[in-house]
C-alpha cells in the first residue's frame, strides 16, 4: 500500500523528498509534495519526518 500526501495539509517544506529510499516524491506545481504511488515501496520513512502529518497510508 502506497503512501500519499494530503495537499490540504502539505506545507511544502520538502523534508520528504529527502528522505525517500525510493524517490518516489517529487515537487507538484503547487510547490507540494506528491507521491508516484507505482515507485512507493511503502516503508513509511516519509511519513515519520513530515512535521505536518501529511503523509498517511493510502487505504485503496
Amino acid at each position: 500500500m502506497a503512501y500519499k500526501i494530503d495537499p490540504n495539509k502539505c506545507i511544502g517544506c520538502h523534508t520528504c523528498m529527502g528522505i525517500c529510499p525510493m524517490q518516489a516524491i517529487s515537487m507538484g506545481p503547487d510547490g507540494k509534495c506528491v507521491i508516484d504511488p507505482k515507485v512507493c515501496a511503502s516503508c513509511g520513512a516519509c511519513a515519520s519526518v513530515c512535521p505536518a502529518a501529511a503523509i498517511a497510508p493510502d487505504n485503496k
